[in-house]
């Protein structure tokens, strides 16, 4: 059962070849027709995150990319290094279907009341795919936007928003009073400032400029240390003293940043503690990473005692852990704040054909703060 014709759409495929090339394109695919319980989504809103840029993109090298045809039939090819290519052997000669979450209207349904009932209303969709035209999804999976919000304003409004707010909701139950997050200048690192600033949390923001460091203190961030500052280190021991934090969210992965956050979580625990213990101390120290801005080995300096533990997180396993209701309960809250705590912003919005262009690759690619980009299928 639909109500607008919707028999195929565009959708941006990423494929990585055994021979060692990716090939971004443009496929035209089938609409699948909805179930009972589905709906049928015309996206005009999905993020470029940095979660979908591992699946786009992979470990290619953008910089020396060739493209060939133009518009809809452009196609973009690029090198993998040999060394890269034995992690992508699952994927190899597969063309994938990129884009986690989304927004757009609903154009089609199946029987059921639920279903029906979201028909001609603007909604939210996490669950891939998203960089095409059309999508059928669960009606249960799609979040009601309020009626003043677009599809821009909710398109981002799973991925950043959730984990913010599930990175709030692990120290909680994980015994944490206060928390650490690297790269948080991003848009979702300014969604966690707002989250914990209204709900009283003490958050350390590690930034790696003077300007993202001014661009969150000018929101209201109350702890902000900048890494390439020359008292990084003295301002980090600083600010881990004054908050008490001893979990942190860490977005870059590589490099010695984790190990230093422990290192400064011992050295505010040891103040506090006010002796010496040959072990370090006991207050156990977290590090959860969750990206990967530093593809390179994570460098660790033990110097921060017995009790401490270094893991990785994800969104996906931490609603599994909560479960439904707590899940939703986090949606809701999202909704409701949808255009204040958990707005996000785009320094373009661009049309699947231009997701190929190689200027455009250049700047999203980069997964730097100020240059994220929202695609629009429906352009």
């Amino acid at each position: 059962m639909s109500d607008e014709p919707h028999a195929s759409g565009l959708q941006l495929r990423s494929l990585v070849k055994s021979s060692g090339e990716l090939e971004l394109s443009l496929a035209r695919v089938p609409t699948p027709e909805p179930g009972e319980d589905e709906v049928v989504l015309r996206i005009e809103g999905s993020p470029i995150n940095p979660s979908d840029l591992g699946l786009l993109l992979g470990p290619a090298d953008m910089a020396a990319a060739v493209t060939s045809g133009a518009g809809n039939d452009r196609v973009v090819t690029a090198k993998i290094p040999e060394r890269f290519m034995p992690a992508m052997a699952a994927r190899a000669d597969v063309s994938m279907p990129v884009g986690n979450e989304g927004a757009g209207v609903v154009v089609g349904a199946g029987a059921s009341p639920a279903a029906r009932a979201l028909v001609g209303k603007t909604v939210a969709a996490f669950g891939g795919a998203m960089y095409a035209q059309y999508r059928v999804v669960k009606a249960s999976d799609c979040l009601v936007l309020p009626s003043d919000a677009t599809a821009a304003d909710g398109a981002s409004c799973f991925v950043n928003p959730l984990t913010a707010l599930g990175m709030v909701a692990t120290m909680r139950l994980e015994g944490h009073k206060a928390l650490v997050h690297t790269a948080a200048a991003s848009n979702l690192g300014q969604m966690l400032n707002k989250i914990c600033l209204k709900d009283g949390v003490d958050l350390v923001n590690i930034v790696r400029s003077a300007d993202q460091a001014a661009l969150l203190r000018g929101i209201g961030a109350k702890h902000v240390v900048d890494s390439s500052a020359p008292s990084f280190k003295n301002d980090l021991n600083a600010a881990l003293v004054a908050t008490g934090a001893t979990i942190a969210f860490d977005a870059i992965g590589g490099g010695k940043l984790a190990g230093q956050i422990l290192a400064g979580m011992e050295f505010a625990a040891n103040q506090a503690a006010g002796g010496f213990n040959r072990y370090g101390s006991s207050v156990h120290k977290q590090v959860y990473i969750y990206g990967g801005l530093d593809t390179g080995p994570t460098e660790l300096t033990r110097n921060f005692g017995m009790a401490w533990g270094l893991g990785g997180w994800l969104l996906m396993p931490f609603l599994q852990r909560v479960g439904p209701v707590e899940a939703q309960r986090l949606r809701d809250r999202v909704a409701a704040e949808l255009k204040t705590t958990f707005a996000s912003h785009y320094s373009k919005v661009i049309s699947l054909a231009e997701a190929l262009d190689p200027a455009h690759i250049a700047v999203y690619g980069k997964r730097a703060t100020g240059t994220k980009y929202l695609i629009n299928p429906s352009l």
